[in-house]
């Protein structure tokens, strides 16, 4: 079974959280969440998220993934955690996924993880960032090798299917999809 962690960092984008769990949990993902800090997180618009676990006893595991909620403070936070950043360049190293969706992405800019790629984040994010080894789309999912981004809230949806697809395939994700009646 493909094992994700999703960090969660005070202030996250509640609806970018949630669904990535929720979907990846109907996918028959294992999801470990994990506050930065001990207790419950209080996301961006008051929502309270309670984290399985810490950070610290998180990193005691190995993973398939690690995806990353934006929202802001939210991003900023895991943004300046040294921890995040050891552990995105591990999991690259590893050649294992790493995600991130709406401001999030710059995580993953700022740990060296987009250089050379295609990459997409909520308006402002990385493309306000100016890196010429970064090809900056719109689209609402990005894919480029084991790095996975997104948006922002009203592409979550789709940023968790492609997720799945990549861990446990397309039919998975279709039947997913299919039980969500999107349309």
């Amino acid at each position: 079974m493909a094992r994700v962690l999703v960090p969660l960092a005070q202030g996250c984008e509640e609806l970018e959280a949630v669904t990535i769990i929720d979907l990846l949990v109907r996918a028959g993902v294992e999801v470990v969440t994990a506050g930065l800090q001990e207790g419950p997180v209080t996301a961006s618009r008051g929502v309270v998220l309670l984290p399985q676990t810490t950070l610290d006893e998180a990193l005691k595991r190995d993973y398939d993934m690690v995806v990353l909620p934006g929202g802001m403070p939210g991003a900023e936070h895991l943004d300046n955690d040294p921890r995040i950043a050891g552990l995105l360049r591990k999991m690259a190293d590893s050649g294992k996924f790493t995600a991130a969706i709406c401001a999030a992405p710059r995580v993953l800019a700022n740990a060296g993880l987009l250089a050379g790629k295609r990459a997409t984040s909520y308006p402002g994010f990385v493309d306000k960032m100016k890196l010429p080894d970064v090809e900056y789309l719109q689209d609402a999912v990005v894919q480029d090798g084991k790095v996975i981004t997104s948006r922002g809230p009203g592409t979550a949806m789709d940023f968790a299917l492609t997720l799945i697809e990549q861990l446990v395939g397309r039919e998975k994700r279709d039947e997913v999809e299919a039980g969500l009646v999107r349309c």
